[in-house]
């Protein structure tokens, strides 16, 4: 891995006024539909968090890379079919249009999922005293 960004910006500035402006696009979208969530660099990517992170983008050589975890690819696994897929991994070519539509249905689920899995955790917590 190369050197570390201290934040988004910093990230963003190390690309293309063109990758830039994509990665621009998909920050904007997450944004629109987790307006809760904070923006961390995490696995040297940007990363949206809420009680786990629950999406990480990032610029790659011929594409972005946008990690939903394998249960999003999974569940939007229809849609996903123009697009290069591997366990919790889509690719995004430069020279297509970003689906930002489905990102944003992406987001939702997996702020949908990480909302269940921490009141279960909480159940557990109760169920054992804590």
């Amino acid at each position: 891995m190369g050197p570390k960004a201290e934040n988004i910006e910093e990230y963003f500035s190390w690309f293309s006024p063109e990758i830039q402006n994509q990665l621009g696009q998909i920050r904007k979208a997450i944004k629109e539909v987790l307006p809760e969530a904070i923006e961390v660099i995490s696995y040297h990517m940007p990363a949206f968090k809420t009680t786990e992170v629950l999406i990480y983008y990032a610029a790659m050589k011929n594409h972005i890379g946008f990690y939903p975890t394998n249960s999003a690819v999974s569940e939007f696994k229809e849609a996903l079919k123009p697009f290069k897929t591997s366990k919790g991994a889509i690719q995004i070519p430069y020279n297509e249009k970003l689906p930002l539509k489905l990102i944003q249905d992406i987001a939702i689920f997996r702020k949908e999922e990480a909302k269940v899995r921490t009141e279960q955790k909480l159940k557990t917590k109760q169920k054992r005293g804590q």
